[in-house]
């Protein structure tokens, strides 16, 4: 006989109980939150209260007074290679590996064409997550044809059965956007190396979720964005990560002044700059960049292991609270139940999910919708409550049962 499903009210003494509770709950008073339930910080974090003041002083200060004399006295040059050590240990990585600039897009072509490059001539072979963003997927394309390669897209779970000695690199997403389900990146890497590939992945949506350890799995390259779990802000720059052991075969598509070894020498001829630099291009976009710079102080002090344990809690207590509120057969889950399979967000399938998301919005709960029948939430537990995450799965329940 199956248990009697929670009331309301248990589930939401239960919620004010796991918040009093909560290690990582005096975090949500560094965010400008209002009443709204915002979980789509898997699209945009919110907002750091002290960033506007350090824009401020960037703008009014920094570019306003010290004008030119930034680039040294403010710290403006060096800013792609020091903000990139900040996000290090959030994806487990040693300094001096990570440079912040330019797009997610702009890094995957960077590394993916590098990964070729490195694998050598007698490769011919690209292998992609056919599940991917469907950017990655355009970018991989792209490079294969100018790199003279194939590419071949496959699942995920499908890459340890297509490498082969033809597999030059290997493009994967660390989470799958849609579902939210987290591939294992540990073993997919090591069969990666094992076949002698180059492995390429995209962290944009765990990179401040959960443990990456790009170090202790020996990743080769990866590259994320920074304006989601990392809250840096809309267009905020993102980061291309190349491992110790490869920045000196690491050979860009892009090489700009600012990646040349004597960037103000305006050499005819390039040369790389050694480490994590030869990954630049171009002028760094400083407002956006010391923006992101400031939104990380937030993490200072904050193991990504207590963020991957509340961020399980908060989807389990969701899944919970919406199997005892929502009416029977009106949303599916598709993220996985199994936590060695999970992200930071839960995706449930709905057939009206367009039509139910406007009018969560519209009632204070904010998530998005994937086309054609998902709805996705997304749980940052740096600012997101349990309180909040019953209010939600409440809420959906009433849009539902309309």
């Amino acid at each position: 006989m199956s248990e009697p499903m929670p009331e309301p009210a248990e589930l939401a003494a239960r919620a004010e109980k796991l918040d009093a509770a909560d290690e990582l709950a005096a975090k949500r008073a560094e965010f400008v939150l209002d009443d709204v339930v915002y979980l789509d910080g898997n699209s945009l974090g919110a907002l750091p209260a002290h960033v506007p003041g350090r824009v401020e002083d960037v703008v009014r200060r920094q570019w306003g007074e010290l004008r030119i004399r930034s680039w040294d006295e403010s710290g403006w040059w060096t800013a792609p290679e020091r903000i990139g050590d900040r996000i290090a240990p959030l994806v487990g990585a040693a300094p001096g590996q990570i440079v912040v600039g330019d797009s997610t897009s702009v890094n995957v072509f960077k590394a993916l064409v590098a990964a070729v490059r490195i694998a050598g001539d007698g490769r011919d072979e690209i292998l992609v997550d056919a599940t991917t963003f469907p950017t990655d997927g355009y970018i991989a394309e792209s490079a294969a044809r100018m790199t003279g390669r194939t590419l071949r897209p496959v699942t995920p779970a499908e890459v340890p059965d297509a490498l082969g000695d033809r597999t030059a690199a290997v493009l994967l997403n660390h989470v799958d956007y849609r579902t939210g389900r987290l591939h294992d990146l540990p073993s997919l890497t090591a069969a990666v190396r094992a076949a002698g590939a180059v492995s390429v992945w995209d962290l944009c949506h765990s990179a401040g979720a959960l443990p990456v350890g790009l170090d202790e799995h020996g990743v080769d390259l990866a590259v994320g964005c920074t304006y989601k779990y990392l809250n840096g802000g809309p267009g905020s720059p993102a980061y291309l990560y190349v491992r110790h052991g490869l920045q000196d075969r690491f050979d860009s598509p892009l090489p700009g002044w600012n990646s040349h070894a004597e960037p103000f020498g305006m050499h005819r001829d390039f040369t790389a700059a050694p480490g994590a630099p030869r990954g630049r291009v171009g002028t760094p976009d400083i407002l956006s960049m010391l923006a992101l710079e400031a939104a990380l102080d937030v993490w200072d002090g904050v193991p990504v292991e207590a963020v991957r344990a509340k961020s399980l809690a908060l989807t389990d207590f969701f899944l919970e609270c919406v199997e005892a509120y929502a009416p029977a057969g009106r949303v599916e889950p598709v993220t996985p139940a199994a936590h060695a399979e999970r992200g930071s967000q839960v995706a449930l399938r709905c057939a009206d999910a367009g039509d139910v998301m406007r009018e969560l919005i519209a009632r204070g709960v904010v998530g998005d919708f994937r086309h054609p029948d998902v709805l996705r939430f997304g749980f940052t537990p740096l600012y997101v409550s349990f309180a909040d995450t019953e209010r939600a799965a409440r809420v959906l329940a009433d849009v539902l049962g309309r």
